[in-house]
């Protein structure tokens, strides 16, 4: 699926303060690299059903081995073996016995210290994966999974591994079993090690995929088979709210365009993003936060959120409203399927100009049945000519006041707000008595 670097930024799938992103909600990863990985499948969403579905059934298979999933394996394991190959270490006795392996424990303490405590890190680490191998069994396994797990039964397959695979960890190692195991893992496995480590740190992403659809209820979107765009949910919320009020979403090709409005701070850009957000993780394979979620395959996802002007260029910020919308128009007339997302069109103009603008705008997006629409607008006037369009659906967020004081209850409904709380806002913030006493 096609997605921008503006689109990433305005939905916080990756975000300069980490725990402002996705990225940083669905981070179970027990190993650096395994977030490196999972920063990797979560910036590569699919546009092939195939991929979809094989990742899907990944994290589901996962999912139903969470409580037996093994803990050997922690990033100061991965850390150990790092460490273990970068070392200048004193050549090992190749052909170990009691004597010359005494002599090099006598000789070389320290070096003989770091392979000791490499050999029993590394004996850990390929134990835990031939228990998450084992975790399998025979079951029919997805070829994602399958190729992962085969290539590392393959290599656990190797004789002094098998020995390592089969030392009881009740028993100490005598002082010829750590220079056995820690020449043939410097000599004869640094490349196989290596290759381990990343068939672990991608399988921690999965799990860590799986573990975040577990904690934070997500449900496992349907993907329908029809051509035209269309997006279904219920119970849809956003993942990075703590107490998140759900939204029910239906956007079919007869009903492509939601024009939503209601006041600031009413939820507009929360539940812009939502949708976003879900599409978006729906193309990872991932589960997504709604009750249910039913969909077609995306080609692209578009947002124009957080324009910004651009000073050193001398361009303004409505002169990149109309760059970014441009964009849009040229993207989406591939005849693929695209969801657009728009918040609060053309703030950087006069509100005559915003209102003739964003209608031009509306009227022409909506003739595209190629793409899903959602935009919000401050300019509630233009809403009733549009309602002569079909395909154009209106949703609102009510806002009331009691007392002076601002309730947002963040729930969706039908029609066009009429709200009007800017001054109500500057003055309970006390910018206007403010003013008053200067």
């Amino acid at each position: 699926m096609q997605i921008d670097k503006t689109t990433l930024n305005d939905l916080s799938i990756f975000h300069s303060e980490e725990e402002q992103s996705v990225l940083h909600h669905l981070d179970y990863t027990t190993t650096i690299r395994g977030k490196e990985w999972l920063r990797f499948l979560l910036a590569h969403p699919f546009s092939e059903l195939s991929k979809i579905t094989e990742t899907q059934r990944t994290i589901q298979l996962i999912i139903g081995r969470l409580d037996k999933w093994p803990a050997t394996i922690t990033n100061g394991t991965v850390m150990v073996i790092d460490k273990f190959y970068d070392s200048s270490i004193g050549d090992l006795p190749a052909q170990a016995n009691t004597l010359n392996a005494l002599s090099y424990r006598f000789l070389n303490a320290p070096d003989y210290s770091l392979v000791k405590y490499s050999v029993n890190h590394f004996i850990d680490f390929v134990k835990g994966l031939k228990y998450i191998v084992d975790l399998f069994g025979t079951e029919e396994l997805p070829p994602l999974l399958r190729n992962m797990l085969e290539r590392i039964s393959m290599l656990l397959r190797k004789p002094v591994v098998s020995d390592m695979l089969a030392w009881n960890k009740g028993q100490k190692l005598s002082a010829a079993n750590v220079i056995t195991f820690g020449n043939f893992l410097r000599r004869n496995f640094k490349q196989e090690a290596f290759e381990l480590v990343e068939l672990y740190s991608r399988l921690d992403a999965y799990y860590s995929f799986a573990v975040a659809s577990t904690r934070k209820d997500f449900v496992f979107p349907v993907f329908n088979k029809e051509n035209a765009p269309s997006v279904k949910a219920t119970g849809l919320f956003h993942l990075m709210i703590p107490e998140p009020v759900s939204y029910d979403v239906d956007l079919q090709p007869d009903r492509n365009f939601l024009f939503l409005t209601g006041a600031n701070m009413a939820g507009k850009s929360t539940f812009i993003k939502a949708v976003g957000v879900s599409v978006y993780l729906a193309h990872i394979g991932m589960g997504v936060p709604a009750t249910s979620l039913e969909l077609s395959i995306f080609d692209g996802l578009l947002s124009n959120i957080q324009v910004e002007d651009n000073i050193t260029k001398g361009e303004s910020y409505f002169f990149n409203e109309v760059q970014r919308i441009k964009k849009t128009i040229v993207k989406i007339n591939d005849g693929r399927n695209w969801l657009i997302l728009i918040d609060e069109l053309f703030k950087g103009t006069n509100v005559q100009d915003a209102m003739k603008c964003s209608t031009s705008v509306i009227e022409g997006l909506r003739k595209m049945k190629n793409a899903l629409f959602i935009l919000s607008t401050h300019l509630y006037e233009i809403g009733e000519p549009l309602r002569q369009f079909p395909n154009i659906q209106f949703k609102f967020f009510e806002t009331s006041v009691q007392e002076d004081q601002l309730i947002f209850n963040y729930h969706l409904k039908d029609g066009i707000s009429n709200d009007r709380l800017g001054y109500l806002i500057l003055k309970r913030e006390g910018v206007v008595n403010m003013l008053e006493n200067l």
